[in-house]
This record gives structure tokens, C-alpha cells and sequence, in this order.
């Protein structure tokens, strides 16, 4: 079993089995309160699914993409969760997760997966179906975009507010399953350069 967590875009927290699927999630589309309700999101997913911490064999986090203070919080909470459980943290896209609950729920075709990165501008991935493992085929992306100028989609266009944090678990379920962990870099995706930089040193004379 796995907890999973996403804080990209709202907060979501699930807990899923390869075999029982999701067992419980739970989650908020609001995007400012991130940090005020993610571990209560843990503690209330955990129990409506009955697992106790150290049951779980790893922890699902989110990479984004999204904006640098919420979906820092995520990554943070998984890393701290999963160091106090001693269980690894599987990084996994969170776009990847909402292609993925799409394509699960009866979609099909291209899809293109679009969330809010802040200051006008959408982060766009583009997906075409699922692959004999069952995972998505990312075919373009995460990249960003003008809000008002994304390029039209070759398919259907998914504008998404919250990552399904059950989507996100369920895709670490299947890439162990089929050997191909870990399924992305442990680098959150932010996309933009931080707006804050290391100022470079002034030399003092002597």
C-alpha cells in the first residue's frame, strides 16, 4: 500500500493497493491553504482507509508541475512522512495522474492536461492514451504557456483543478508492477526560474 500526495494545484492525499485500488482520498480545490491542510488530509485518509503508518511500503509525491510555494508543501510532506515511516517517496508527474484518471474513467484519444502555473501563464501536457503497462503516454509537456495563448489541442482539453492523489498512487502501483521505477526524477517541476537568487558576493579590500 502507498500514500499519495499532491499539492500542485489543490491538495489531495489518497491511499491506494495495486490490488484493492484506491482505498480512500481526500482533498480540497482551494490553493492557498496547502500547508494548513495537508496533514489532516494524511491522518483522515489513513484512517478512513483503515492503515495504519508503517503498513504503507512507500509514499507517492507529486512533482507538479506547479507554482513553487504550493507544491513545495507536498513534496516536503511526503519526504517528512516517508523519512519518519522509513519507506522510500516514488516522485511521480501530477499531470501524468489526471491523463491517467481520464483515460481510466472511459476517455479516449488525445488528451491535453491544463493547470493554473500562476501569473498568466497554464502549464500544458499533452497525452496520447495509455501504454500496455497502463500508464499514460506523455507525448509533450509539462511545459508553459500564455494562459490566453494555449496552442489549441489535437484532442480534448482537460483543464484541471485539483491531481487526484488516488490516480497519482495508482500509477507507482502499476510502474512497480511492471518494473519501471522510478518513473520520473525526484525534481519538483516548477518550470520557471525562482524569484528570489543568491546575490553574488561583494569582494572587500583590504
Amino acid at each position: 500500500m502507498l500514500l499519495a500526495i499532491d499539492t500542485s494545484t489543490g491538495t489531495s492525499v489518497a491511499v491506494v493497493d495495486r490490488d484493492g485500488g484506491v482505498l480512500a482520498e481526500v482533498g480540497t480545490d482551494d490553493t492557498m491553504r496547502h500547508a494548513e491542510v495537508v496533514g489532516g488530509f494524511i491522518r483522515d485518509a489513513l484512517a478512513e482507509a483503515g492503515v495504519r503508518p508503517h503498513a504503507l511500503s512507500g509514499v507517492v509525491s507529486g512533482m507538479g508541475p506547479g507554482p513553487f510555494t504550493g507544491l513545495r508543501v507536498g513534496i516536503a510532506a511526503a519526504r517528512a512522512f516517508a523519512l519518519g515511516i522509513a519507506r522510500p517517496v516514488v516522485p511521480v508527474v501530477s499531470h501524468d495522474a489526471v491523463a491517467w484518471a481520464w483515460y481510466t474513467a472511459g476517455g479516449a484519444g488525445t488528451l491535453q492536461v491544463v493547470t493554473d502555473a500562476r501569473r498568466r501563464e497554464s502549464a500544458v501536457s499533452e497525452y496520447d492514451g495509455l501504454d500496455a503497462d497502463g500508464l499514460p503516454v506523455r507525448a509533450t509537456g509539462p511545459a508553459l504557456a500564455p494562459r490566453d495563448a494555449v496552442a489549441p489541442p489535437r484532442g480534448i482539453r482537460l483543464d484541471a483543478t485539483r491531481v487526484p492523489a488516488g490516480a497519482l498512487g495508482m500509477i507507482a502501483e502499476l510502474a512497480f508492477a511492471a518494473g519501471r521505477l522510478p518513473v520520473c526524477a525526484d525534481e519538483p517541476l516548477y518550470l520557471r526560474a525562482p524569484d528570489v537568487t543568491l546575490s553574488t558576493p561583494k569582494r572587500v579590500s583590504r
